[in-house]
């Protein structure tokens, strides 16, 4: 078995077939889309051994484009449900698979749509989010899944360095914000490793970096839109007290003071100090108090 083969039998795709694909599909990436494709087989090893998924889960992958990762994943697990936006890309993954992977070729569906408008999928409930994300609309895309699909409880994403250091950000960093928060709400997030542009074609100018998610046994209490909105509120003005930051926000600066108070939160302290369990605290006293 070489190198570019799976414990399945099934092929995976090196920067030959990759530039093969995209020559017969008249392709050219375009950064609109986000599109630089895998053409390492060794990284998408990776990727799904870092993501820990098994033979139980039904797993949806975001931008497949011409199945590099798609490939790495059908033998591993029960369903890949792979989104994509590009008609192109979509009406060719199936024949790619049958190509390279007929064993479980069966696992896969493909659904041509847009991962920042989706709401529902086809068959079972999908358990766990693997994918190599557009880069230009990573986070919303990451935010919009974890919202709609409750039984995501596991997420390894690879994502622009700048954005992976980001969404692993704890409290009290200098990289600590809006992703941060919001990706906290719904999971304990980690960083899991670099990933070099030489693995992508074309290679991008920017790093990548991989991010893991584990979905929180105990959702937090309070209302996500009401939480959300305090968060970017706080970090609207990061540079500004809370006090004076949601100023606008709680209708005052000495509203937005009674607030932070009755949620335990010093109103001279800034947003990029505070938890995602405070930022719900705070929402919940405006609530309370309105």
């Amino acid at each position: 078995m070489n190198d570019d083969e799976t414990s399945a039998g099934s092929r995976l795709l090196g920067p030959a077939d990759v530039r093969r694909l995209a020559a017969e599909l008249e392709l050219r990436p375009t950064k609109t889309l986000g599109q630089n494709f895998v053409i390492d087989p060794n990284t998408v090893r990776r990727i799904v051994r870092v993501a820990g998924v098994g033979a139980d889960d039904v797993v949806v992958e975001v931008g497949p484009g011409l199945g590099s990762l798609t490939l790495a994943l059908l033998p591993v697990v029960r369903r890949v449900v792979a989104v994509e936006v590009d008609p192109v890309l979509a009406g060719r993954l199936p024949s790619t698979v049958s190509q390279y992977a007929p064993a479980v070729a069966g696992r896969l569906e493909v659904v041509e749509a847009d991962a920042l408008r989706i709401r529902s999928l086809p068959g079972p409930a999908p358990t766990a989010l693997v994918a190599n994300l557009p880069y230009n609309v990573s986070v919303p895309v990451l935010l919009n899944l974890l919202e709609a699909f409750p039984s995501l409880s596991r997420v390894l994403v690879m994502v622009q360095k700048e954005v992976a250091d980001r969404l692993a950000a704890p409290p009290g960093s200098r990289t600590y914000g809006v992703p941060s928060v919001k990706a906290a709400w719904y999971a304990t997030v980690s960083g899991a490793g670099a990933v070099g542009r030489n693995v992508f074609w074309p290679a991008p100018n920017v790093d990548s970096g991989l991010v893991l998610m584990q979905r929180r046994a105990e959702p937090l209490t309070g209302d996500r839109a009401a939480v959300f909105a305090v968060v970017d509120a706080a970090f609207a003005q990061r540079r500004k007290t809370l006090r004076a930051a949601l100023s606008g926000w709680a209708g005052s600066p000495a509203a937005a003071e009674t607030a932070l108070t009755a949620a335990g939160v010093d109103p001279r302290a800034r947003g990029e100090q505070l938890t995602v369990d405070d930022f719900a605290r705070i929402a919940a006293a405006t609530s309370l108090s309105s």
